[in-house]
């Protein structure tokens, strides 16, 4: 499980991106339920580390206390080269099998060190081209928040990194542990889409209030078969132009998003009740425990009966 976290403090770290992950592994939540990690801060020659906006911050700790850490995380940062101790540093951390998380242009760091050959891999909208025309082994894909690609996690611009960093608690510690973070930092869990939807475009119509309703009584309503002619019926819009608007304002589709509520309810449940697999199923909208598992399998990579085993105990016995 994941525990030592060791973020690194880079020349011309970027604040906001090193404080998403300071925010989400740095504080103690065991309060309110959530976790609590093993959390350090560390730089290759300890002392006064020159931000992105010219102020310094002093980092105590060397690159040493990196060597154990279940999990290394470079935020962004003004890419001007890097210390080899630093690329050592994350190669080590892939040979051990540790986690390695990058926060926008912390990308580049993952690919010098060679952690991004033959992988998946994202960061910036604004940057993905150099970093696939410098590190053409890097399947670079720049419409995604994030990218897991084994142990190695990378994300897009700015609050991306939240989003890959809740994405990681989710896997090691559970859905519930993941709320606890996003309630206190006033986020949702979960987003969905891709930074395409960011990027400058002619902008379109939007439907406002009314998606924000439908969208509410989808999530009451998950159990329903819910069908896009009778969402669009709600919305006061025909099927088509409710299923192109929800996706201008959603980023995905009406269905894709269903699907993603019910497989976040389903988590809730199986961390924090002893409902059969059965009724789980029933309350979510799956129908049936044979069709939450496919869909358990094809998103999480893991079976019902896996995912309580690993979380529900820890929060319900």
């Amino acid at each position: 499980m994941l525990q030592k976290v060791v973020v690194l403090a880079l020349p011309g770290v970027a604040p906001f991106e090193f404080g998403v992950v300071c925010e989400v592994f740095g504080i103690d939540r065991t309060d309110t339920g959530g976790p609590r990690f093993d959390f350090t801060i560390a730089t290759a020659v300890p002392g006064p580390v020159r931000t992105s906006l010219g102020f310094d911050m002093m980092i105590d700790a060397g690159l040493e206390v990196a060597a154990d850490a279940d999990l290394i995380a470079v935020p962004a940062h003004t890419w001007d080269g890097v210390d080899p101790r630093v690329l050592q540093v994350i190669r080590d951390a892939e040979a051990r099998g540790a986690w390695i998380l990058s926060v926008c242009s912390g990308a580049f760091v993952l690919a010098e060190a060679g952690v991004l050959n033959g992988r998946r891999a994202t960061t910036h909208w604004m940057h993905a081209d150099r970093l696939a025309a410098e590190y053409p082994a890097t399947e670079v894909d720049p419409d995604v928040l994030f990218v897991q690609d084994g142990r190695v996690i990378t994300s897009a611009g700015t609050a991306a990194g939240i989003d890959a960093a809740l994405h990681l608690v989710r896997l090691e510690h559970g859905a519930a542990a993941a709320n606890v973070i996003a309630r206190r930092m006033v986020i949702p869990p979960q987003r969905d889409g891709g930074q395409a939807q960011y990027i400058p475009s002619p902008v379109q119509e939007r439907c406002g209030d009314s998606l924000a309703s439908v969208a509410e009584w989808m999530l009451d309503n998950l159990a329903e078969d819910l069908t896009i002619d009778q969402l669009a019926r709600k919305a006061l819009m025909s099927s088509r132009t409710f299923a192109r608007r929800f996706r201008a304002d959603m980023g995905t589709t009406p269905s894709a998003w269903l699907n993603r509520q019910r497989i976040l309810r389903a988590q809730q449940q199986l961390e924090t009740t002893d409902l059969g697999l059965e009724t789980v199923a029933q309350n979510t909208g799956f129908g049936t425990a044979a069709v939450m598992r496919h869909h358990f399998l094809k998103v999480l990579q893991t079976t019902p009966t896996s995912y309580r085993r690993a979380f529900g105990q820890r929060l319900v016995g």
